[in-house]
């Protein structure tokens, strides 16, 4: 693709550990988006040995991309979105990372502590416990409240069900944001060896080049417990490209509407956990992110799709999403996976044959 927005796949989850990072450059900048790594999950069908190299492979790939940037994007604090074992990845940088202090679960909070505080203390020398700021009181919207496409759609028999777990999810943001209220703040600073910025609902320029920041959003369904994440976007000349980080699928109807109207030349959309399927991910809202796969794939204009992240972690994942790439197909959307992309068998293709 001829382009001014130039990117490649550093690691994804198709390359047989848990990772969407990616870089991107314009002829103003290069940026890093969530340089993090996991290995893959028990059931993932591969050795314990090839998933450990995978890991450590991703680990070297993502240090040598992240000398490649200038900027670096945390879209939320999960450890297949973000390193906080290795400082250097981050020396010289912008960071444009997730707010910390708003929109995050307890565990995501307690993790962006540990961070900030190595972080702070290796490239700047400054104690996180002493720059902590006192708590400031403000009113926190329910982004469930402002998916008028989700709360209006008709669930059927699903529907009695899903207002109870809307209420249930609409009580446990409420003591979020009521903690949120009475916790220190994690500042963003401007040091000798790096900048942070919190950067969701923001916008920024290096020269001709827009980076935008889509958030906060739900990791998956509303009031998802795993918290909140960014959608990064990048534009120049013209042209766009969006990281949509843990939408997961989108499973939420608004969501993919926004990626609609956004028609980005290059999407980099997360799949849904097929390989939780029945699970954590039930049947209706698995249904949902089909549907709006397709809406995305038929509306949306897109070049290229990277379909990749949670989805290929499970053989089936073709299979289940078949009505998806042959619509795109039919439409002339390039859809793959990033190991597809590089001109390799998704791993977990290749595993399961080498098992055969």
């Amino acid at each position: 693709m001829n382009s001014n927005i130039k990117f490649k796949p550093i690691w994804f989850d198709s390359l047989g550990a848990k990772s969407s990072c990616t870089l991107v450059a314009t002829p103003d900048v290069r940026i890093l988006i969530d340089p993090g790594v996991a290995v893959m999950h028990p059931s993932f069908p591969a050795s314990t040995m090839d998933k450990w190299r995978w890991c450590e492979q991703a680990e070297r790939a993502i240090m040598a991309a992240s000398k490649k940037a200038e900027v670096i994007i945390i879209s939320h604090y999960h450890y297949d979105h973000f390193t906080d074992f290795e400082a250097e990845l981050y020396r010289g940088k912008l960071l444009l990372a997730k707010n910390p202090n708003q929109y995050i679960n307890d565990s995501q909070r307690g993790r962006a502590e540990s961070f900030f505080s190595s972080l702070y203390q290796t490239l700047g020398k400054v104690s996180l416990q002493e720059v902590l700021e006192e708590p400031k009181p403000q009113k926190y919207v329910d982004p469930a409240k402002t998916l008028q496409i989700a709360l209006n759609k008709d669930f059927g028999d699903y529907g009695k069900r899903r207002k109870e777990v809307l209420r249930l999810g609409e009580k446990w943001f409420k003591a979020r944001a009521a903690r949120w209220e009475k916790t220190k703040r994690i500042p963003a600073l401007k040091l000798g060896e790096v900048e942070v910025r919190f950067a969701e609902g923001s916008e920024i320029r290096i020269g001709g080049t827009k980076l935008r920041f889509k958030g906060p959003l739900f990791h998956g369904v509303e009031y998802s417990r795993v918290g909140w994440v960014f959608s990064t976007i990048v534009e120049y000349g013209g042209e766009k490209l969006i990281h949509s980080s843990d939408l997961n699928g989108p499973v939420i109807e608004d969501y993919a509407q926004w990626i609609v109207e956004e028609k980005p030349d290059i999407l980099i959309l997360d799949g849904p956990m097929t390989y939780m399927l029945g699970y954590t991910l039930n049947l209706i809202n698995f249904n949902r992110t089909l549907e709006n796969a397709l809406n995305i794939v038929e509306n949306a204009e897109c070049k290229l799709i990277i379909y990749d992240h949670h989805l290929p972690r499970e053989p089936k994942f073709m299979e289940r999403t078949k009505t998806i790439r042959e619509k795109a197909g039919k439409l002339g959307v390039k859809m793959a996976t990033a190991a597809e992309i590089l001109g390799k068998t998704p791993a977990v293709l290749r595993s399961l044959r080498k098992q055969a």
